[in-house]
């Protein structure tokens, strides 16, 4: 198990391989849809170098705090082209979702600079309890939406798109058509 703790430098970077599992502790923003394309035609230094989940945190608003009551992954892939604007305009250093995120072109702007750590789908109640809130930006948007500062403590994630270009999803693709294609030809 690795502990990371954002902000995240270039060195860790580089030393984390596909199928390493890690802890991550610190900062990071919550970005789906509508955040994205605020976050490519705004300025929000905030995010600068840092840590983006694709979530959509569901809170209850108790006592005056906002409580994450679940935070799960949403699917990535659809965020695979405007990711490559994000990385070249603010440095992300690591994306957090499920299923990856599908385009060479992706591994092509990670190369050496980010990674894409999977948290596992239908566990939000764990990254719920796993996480506070700092502050919501852009609560017009919705909640799933909006983007949220989170502080989160021993999330646990596991590396599955690394900054050498390596990715999970590619070799279990390969490996399964390699399988497919020879269950075809065998005789039944």
């Amino acid at each position: 198990m690795i502990n990371l703790h954002t902000p995240l430098v270039s060195d860790q970077i580089k030393k984390l391989k596909v199928g390493d599992q890690v802890l991550l502790s610190g900062t990071i923003f919550t970005a789906r849809d509508q955040a994205y394309n605020y976050l490519l035609k705004n300025n929000f230094s905030k995010i600068k170098n840092g840590v983006i989940y694709h979530a959509g945190p569901i809170v209850l608003e108790k006592k005056g705090k906002t409580i994450p009551v679940s935070a799960g992954p949403t699917t990535s892939s659809r965020f695979s082209l405007k990711s490559i604007k994000l990385i070249q305009k603010y440095g992300i250093k690591a994306f957090i979702g499920k299923g990856g995120m599908d385009d060479d072109a992706v591994k092509k702007a990670m190369k050496g600079k980010t990674v894409y750590l999977a948290a596992v789908g239908g566990a939000g109640v764990v990254y719920a309890n796993a996480m506070k809130i700092k502050k919501i930006y852009l609560k017009k948007l919705g909640m799933a939406d909006a983007i949220c500062e989170l502080e989160v403590k021993d999330m646990p994630l596991i590396v599955t798109m690394d900054s050498q270009g390596r990715s999970i999803y590619h070799d279990v693709y390969k490996k399964s058509r390699k399988i497919t294609k020879q269950f075809l030809h065998e005789d039944i």
